[in-house]
């Protein structure tokens, strides 16, 4: 989803609605394909590996935005939901999320009983929205981070670029479609494909419902889903029900891969799009759970993240007739049956604390046993009752980096199976970390070098005023509004609610006697942008430069 999309135009929209009144879409016989690894698509339905017809019942969670808002996971999934589409960035856009991050949330969905639909954002409105990417660049992000996923293909959906093309254009999605397709089937890839439609994802002409056939074909798999995003061009029953329907006449799965109450480009039934999904049996993915901005703050499911605040939406979606609470089954591979794993690993050691540094600590803790296999550790730093994942290792070994100086923390570690089982939290281990720079031997100084409606960009100057050089740093700050940090050069950003930490690049970590070193960013806003008040290098407080 985006923000605000054009409105769509209604005379080529009729003309192409009467177009397509004169096709009919057919599946050519299914071609040979790698036998199923996990999710598979049969006859127009999506499967899970044990042959149980699985139906989506989604929220969206924007957590490329809200990295530090993991534990959403487990408030949705104690609203009903079966699955969680996560929105991931590839770097091009906003702050890349890699392989371990990857590998993480994948955890996080298995250890909440949730299938995991993974997205790439940045692909959003290709062609009209200034740097958004191809989806060739998405699927070269999909192989980047390919260790997250493989083995995982009955527990992930791969949908492989969000909204890929915006209102021009869209000619284009059929081939550039296929083609990361098969580019990932190249690479290995066995999970079932999710593939969205062109204009902002609503395919108000028709490009997706008119190919979907053609493309599917050139799955060599034969296991990709299509995904309609529902606002504005779906404002009536009988638009819902004719384009779904088309599909599943023709034997093609399709989803509802967003929609919501209301937007800026018009009032989508919300109703239909819930009432048809269910006499269809086709799964939908409601936007969004929180963190909305530029205007279409009503989106949001819960207020600030808080599942006990529910909204208008929030509460039609989960509880309303035909919502997730009264039409979503939990997937069959979580549910116990003869030979499935369901044992959580044994409590790991304590973790033990070396090579304290004024931004870094290593952790180290006596392995976890477990009846099938330990495949990896969570290490979480706990602060004011709240966990957050800070590392991820396959060993009993990891380095937590991004600390400030002369700061406290204190840290746990939780053992997971392949299964998705997860131990007891371990005992914790509380850490001060080292002094940093002398006092008042820095100085800040901080702009807004650009803005835009919900968006801006910034930029800090670190100024060494010292007689000694600085090698190695961390600066802190507190964002007086709600702005959060979407890409950064210079250093590598870690944001937790509104506090800001910013580790040293390489290339920055050294600052000379009267040297400085400048960091960039760009980020989302409400509608105040005030500039923050206190800085710290090393947990030393700078001067204002």
């Amino acid at each position: 989803m985006r923000s605000t999309r054009r409105a769509v135009p209604w005379a080529a929209a009729l003309l192409a609605a009467l177009a397509g009144l004169l096709l009919t879409l057919s599946v050519p016989a299914t071609p040979a394909h790698a036998a199923p690894t996990g999710f598979r698509v049969q006859d127009g339905r999506l499967l899970e590996a044990s042959g149980n017809d699985f139906v989506m019942r989604d929220v969206n969670h924007a957590h490329t935005w809200y990295a530090d808002r993991l534990d959403s996971l487990d408030h949705i999934k104690a609203k009903g939901a079966n699955t969680v589409r996560v929105v991931l960035s590839s770097g091009d856009r906003w702050t890349r999320n890699d392989t371990a991050e990857g590998a993480n949330v994948v955890t996080q969905c298995k250890r909440n009983r949730l299938i995991c639909v993974l997205e790439v954002h940045d692909t959003t409105g290709y062609g009209e929205q200034s740097g958004a990417v191809t989806l060739s660049r998405a699927a070269d992000y999909w192989i980047e981070v390919r260790d997250a996923l493989v083995g995982q293909e009955d527990h992930v959906v791969v949908n492989i670029g969000n909204e890929p093309h915006g209102n021009t254009g869209c000619s284009r999605w059929t081939d550039d479609t296929k083609m990361a397709i098969r580019k990932l089937r190249a690479a290995g890839f066995d999970h079932t494909l999710m593939v969205d439609a062109p204009d902002w994802g609503q395919d108000w002409a028709f490009t997706m419902r008119d190919n979907a056939a053609s493309v599917f074909a050139a799955d060599p798999d034969a296991n990709t889903v299509f995904s309609i995003h529902m606002y504005g061009v779906f404002d009536t029953a009988a638009e819902v029900s004719d384009y779904l329907n088309r599909f599943v006449t023709a034997k093609l799965p399709v989803v509802v891969g967003e929609f919501g109450h209301d937007h800026s480009d018009g009032n989508p039934d919300e109703d239909a799009v819930l009432s048809v999904t269910r006499q269809l049996g086709i799964g939908y993915l409601g936007w969004s759970w929180s963190g909305n901005g530029d205007g279409v703050e009503y989106l949001d499911m819960v207020e600030n993240f808080d599942p006990e605040r529910e909204t208008s939406w929030g509460k039609r979606l989960f509880d309303g007739p035909d919502g997730i609470a009264a039409t979503s089954e939990e997937a069959a591979v979580y549910r116990s049956g003869p030979g499935e794993d369901t044992t959580a690993p044994t409590v790991p050691g304590a973790p033990a604390a070396s090579a304290v540094t004024s931004s870094s600590v290593t952790l180290t803790w006596g392995a976890a046993v477990d009846a099938v296999g330990v495949s990896g550790y969570d290490v979480v730093r706990v602060a004011g009752g709240r966990e957050t994942v800070v590392a991820s290792a396959s060993g009993t070994t990891a380095t937590v980096s991004g600390l400030a100086a002369d700061t406290s923390y204190t840290f746990a570690v939780y053992a997971r199976d392949a299964a998705g089982n997860r131990s007891a939290r371990s005992a914790t281990v509380t850490v001060t970390t080292a002094s940093g720079a002398a006092a008042g031997s820095c100085a800040v100084a901080y702009r807004v070098t650009g803005e835009w409606p919900g968006g801006f960009q910034g930029e800090v100057v670190v100024r060494n005023t010292g007689s000694t050089a600085v090698d190695g740093w961390t600066l802190r700050w507190t964002f007086p509004a709600s702005q959060r940090i979407t890409s950064l050069w210079g250093g590598t950003v870690t944001q937790i609610g509104k506090e800001v930490s910013v580790a040293a690049a390489p290339y920055t970590a050294t600052i000379p006697p009267s040297g400085s070193v400048a960091l960039g960013f760009t980020g989302t806003r409400p509608g105040t942008n005030s500039s923050p008040a206190v800085f710290l290098l090393n947990g030393v407080e700078c001067s204002a430069a």
